[in-house]
């Protein structure tokens, strides 16, 4: 969007009066500044500046301790580039306002290697240079609940006032209960131009999915990603609810997962992943087989915090293992039925409290290693792999960080700077939890060991 668009754009909504200029971080929070709308040019035009170490930020929004963002470099600035997604308006604050997205660059203008839109980006390139386009949908679920309560509680029907008590998978009633929110969200998607397509209620009480369609740019996907779990968190207190992308909210309940599907086309438009037939072609094969090399690596980027692992716990109808199949919703990797012209990936292992961009990186950076390197899988699973003696994923968050540091791919996929970054967050946040005692635990110990 160019600065005269922007002047346009803003002409047709003279109701907004500021900006929310923001950057994505590791954690997938958005972080900037509101400026007043005669400020839109510096915006569009990349001359807002905010301290690099904004994206490595802890999820408490604390710099990490011993940053050389902060303490070698006197924490520095970067510069704000636009991304040129349009202005979008935000409709459920108490006044119109509108959000510009952005991500840095270095003084000397090379893009910032810790950005993780830019770290998607890399591997957006990659492929183009193959001459492929992944084409990428997501599904993202999360849970509606009762804010005015200490603990997440399932909300009150708006219709009948009563609390849900039992899972709704699939419940057309539920969907009809919550029509005035979820007709909200939608509204609000096709404002900000994101292309969401079927609603419906999950397991959990008050557990909703939205699925999009699939587009044919990894990075519009994940800004898309982004920008909704900011809207149904938005338009949920708007409507009296709060909304969690919580991994594992309730021990007990299902969890929230942010499944992927992605496939690839070349520059004729040809998915490159059908043969005609169920199985997929070879180039299929090789970045599945990426995939499962790299899963245990990347896992930081899928469970990135210390709830991440209440949802992967064996049993708890999450993946576990490192483990593919044909149609096989137990397995970390999917190929699903239908159409071999839409023959495609799933990935199921990523938690809704994930940093879409790292996840679509991890993902479409295995697969990318499958296929440069022309591995080959394993022979697909049948049958239960939560059950089955598989190599499993990290089931801790300690393990997890450990793996990605050390993880011989990573650096294939991410910048040393990212993984550095990543890591130091990590566990700064792993040693905070460390010393923070629970409830549970004082009811356990304190007058019986």
């Amino acid at each position: 969007m160019s600065d005269n668009k922007a002047e346009a754009w803003l002409a047709q909504h003279p109701e907004i009066d500021s900006i929310f200029a923001c950057v994505c971080d590791l954690n997938g929070t958005m972080r900037g500044k509101r400026v007043p709308v005669d400020q839109v040019s510096k915006v569009v035009e990349g001359g807002l500046r905010m301290p690099l170490s904004i994206v490595g930020m802890d999820i408490w929004g604390e710099d990490v301790e011993n940053s050389e963002l902060v303490f070698e470099t006197g924490d520095s600035d970067g510069l704000c580039d636009f991304t040129g997604r349009p202005l979008m308006p935000i409709t459920w604050t108490s006044r119109p306002t509108a959000l510009a997205m952005l991500w840095m660059r270095q003084e000397d203008g090379t893009p910032f290697p810790g950005d993780p839109r830019r770290a998607l980006a890399r591997v957006a390139e990659q492929y183009k240079e193959r001459g492929l386009t992944p084409v990428v949908a997501t599904e993202l679920e999360f849970y509606l609940v009762d804010p005015s309560e200490d603990h997440p509680q399932a909300p009150r029907s708006p219709v009948t006032g009563k609390r849900l008590e039992s899972d709704g998978a699939l419940s057309l009633d539920e969907l009809q209960h919550f029509d005035e929110f979820l007709n909200d969200v939608y509204d609000a998607c096709e404002l900000q131009g994101i292309p969401a397509d079927a609603a419906i209620s999950e397991n959990g009480a008050g557990q909703f999915e939205i699925n999009m369609h699939h587009v044919a740019d990894p990075l519009r996907a994940a800004d898309d990603a982004v920008l909704f779990k900011r809207l149904v968190r938005g338009i949920a207190r708007k409507h009296g609810f709060a909304a969690t992308f919580m991994a594992k909210p309730y021990g007990d309940l299902s969890g929230s997962g942010f499944h992927v599907h992605f496939s690839l086309v070349d520059e004729n438009g040809v998915n490159v992943f059908d043969n005609g037939g169920d199985e997929g072609t070879p180039l299929l094969l090789n970045a599945v087989a990426g995939l499962l090399a790299t899963m245990q690596q990347n896992t930081l980027t899928f469970a990135p915090h210390e709830n991440s692992y209440r949802r992967l716990l064996p049993g708890a109808h999450a993946p576990t293992n490192v483990a593919w199949g044909y149609e096989n919703r137990t397995a970390a990797i999917r190929i699903p039925g239908g159409s071999p012209k839409a023959r495609r990936i799933e990935h199921r292992v990523a938690g809704a409290d994930a940093n879409p961009y790292l996840v679509l990186a991890s993902i479409l950076g295995g697969a990318l290693i499958g296929i440069e390197n022309d591995m080959e899988p394993a022979a697909p699973i049948t049958g239960d792999a939560y059950s089955m003696k598989l190599d499993n994923l990290p089931l801790d968050w300690a393990t997890a960080i450990d793996a990605f540091r050390k993880g011989a791919d990573v650096p294939s996929i991410f910048s040393n700077r990212l993984q550095t970054m990543l890591v130091e967050c990590k566990m700064q946040e792993l040693r905070k939890f460390a010393r923070h005692v629970t409830n549970f635990e004082y009811d356990s110990y304190l007058e019986v060991v």
